[in-house]
């Protein structure tokens, strides 16, 4: 008899766990794993339910499991596929989608523990490490060698390697560098079933078969569990500088990062903040940024010669309107800089009880339309919206601020927030540039996709899992 098949095409998987197969299914993992690895206490259970975005639905996991070797997680995944027990892959929860929350009857599958830099070879430029491993430690560790891992995700010293992978995170030195997956060169992945799957290579290159290391890149733990991590490196530049641009107006700063990247300048950082996020990173942390100006832009360059890149920089925002230009004296007052806008998301989420953060790239052509619209969409709504963005890759983070215990407003964040996303489609953009899908914009993944897309990702999302017990509820 042919099983039952959901929207999907995936055969229905039990989402809770009853009390017998509760115990069967702790049983079966206990046979496997130490007892450190797993977690049934309902209280610590339920810090591990949800990552850090707001208006996306949870679960209560039936277990949270903490691996420390590869065989544990092929263990945890062959006995989820024989029970038909549903696993969500986690880090350390810093997401902004939903991505990593817990659905009903879930094994929690926690890879924190998985925290090993393998090796750091100096001559092949690269380093192998377990998916665990904290972005900034990596960073840390890399440079004693001379080397360099470019992306730097804003939660860079909380959030994991993998977790970077599962999103295929950015961070502030992408207009010059790229993302994550621009630095994933092979990965060891286990399957839905338990299998172990080598993709890529440790080669400067290489196009043996489909890029299937791309593929799960940006995938959010749907398609595999990743277990280890072949990373490119670059050699460390020279300390950058940089400086600050204060404008009249968002569409000033808009105009000048459009100079800029027209005149062939290639900065190691172009950001944005508009006035409500330099006020509430004043009023969080006293950084004496300019509150009287509209917008603040931040350039930075990490070149031979970084003052004459800065000077030439200055003389295109002074001209597009800037009025007053800034650059750092020495590299101690380029880091505060840069700590002021790597705070910006936390400090926005002090104005008010929730905030929802939209991840909108679009093209750096219509980076000023895409930071005149969305103000425009504040007022409508009567919201505080605060703009931060990585403006050098066009990529703009509207952080909508409201009162989570007053239902209309509740109702208007969500409204505006969704607002937003359309704007960035129309402007010819994409939902998310960094922060990935997850609950929160899976809705929004079709309109951008349109139906030969969508089942075409379906197709491949059946083929890694047939049984759908990925990080169900997620992408899809």
């Amino acid at each position: 008899m042919q099983a039952n098949r959901n929207a999907y095409g995936f055969t229905p998987m039990a989402v809770r766990c009853h009390a017998g197969t509760m115990d069967d299914l702790q049983s079966r993992l206990r046979a496997g794993l130490p007892d450190e690895a797993l977690i049934t206490d309902p209280d610590v259970m339920a810090s591990y339910a949800n990552d850090m975005a707001s208006f996306c639905a949870s679960g209560t996991p039936a277990v949270v499991v903490l691996p420390r070797t590869v065989e544990q997680v092929q263990h945890v995944m062959r006995t989820a596929t024989e029970l038909r027990v549903p696993v969500v892959p986690q880090g350390a929860r810093t997401g902004l989608s939903g991505a990593a929350n817990a659905s009903d009857g879930c094994i929690v599958l926690s890879l924190v523990k998985m925290d090993r830099i393998l090796e750091i070879s100096p001559v092949d430029r690269i380093a192998v490490v377990e998916p665990g491993v904290v972005n900034a430690v990596l960073s840390r560790a890399v440079a004693e060698h001379g080397l360099y891992y470019p992306p730097d995700p804003s939660s860079w010293e909380m959030c994991t390697i993998g977790g970077n992978i599962g999103t295929a995170s950015g961070g502030l030195c992408c207009v010059k560098y790229g993302v994550t997956a621009e630095y994933v060169l092979g990965l060891d992945v286990v399957l839905a079933d338990g299998r172990l799957l080598s993709t890529g290579r440790r080669t400067a290159k290489g196009v043996a078969g489909y890029d299937l290391t791309r593929l799960f890149v940006g995938s959010e733990g749907s398609l595999g569990i990743v277990v280890r991590a072949v990373l490119a490196l670059k050699p460390t530049p020279p300390q950058q500088l940089a400086l600050a641009a204060e404008f009249p107006s968002a569409a000033a700063a808009c105009e000048a990062v459009c100079e800029i990247m027209r005149l062939g300048h290639v900065p190691s950082l172009l950001e944005l903040m508009d006035r409500t996020t330099i006020q509430a990173v004043n009023k969080m942390a006293q950084m004496g940024l300019p509150e009287s100006t509209e917008a603040l832009l931040l350039a930075a360059f990490d070149t031979p010669d970084p003052a004459s890149d800065l000077a030439a920089v200055g003389e295109l925002c002074t001209a597009a309107g800037a009025t007053q230009v800034v650059p750092a004296e020495d590299a101690a007052e380029s880091e505060l800089l840069l700590q002021a806008r790597r705070m910006s998301l936390t400090a926005l989420e002090t104005i008010k009880s929730a905030t929802m953060i939209d991840d909108v790239c679009v093209p750096r052509s219509q980076l000023g339309a895409m930071l005149e619209g969305t103000s425009a969409i504040a007022e409508k709504y009567d919201l505080t919206i605060g703009v931060c963005a990585h403006a050098g890759d066009g990529n703009t983070h509207p952080v909508v601020c409201f009162d989570a215990a007053d239902p209309d407003e509740s109702r208007r964040a969500r409204e505006s927030f969704d607002e937003i996303m359309a704007l960035g489609l129309h402007l010819g953009g994409t939902i998310t540039g960094e922060h990935g899908v997850g609950v929160l914009k899976k809705d929004w993944l079709a309109r951008e996709l349109g139906p030969v897309g969508v089942e075409l990702q379906r197709g491949i999302k059946q083929t890694f899992d047939p049984l759908g017990l990925l990080n169900p509820g997620k992408l899809f």
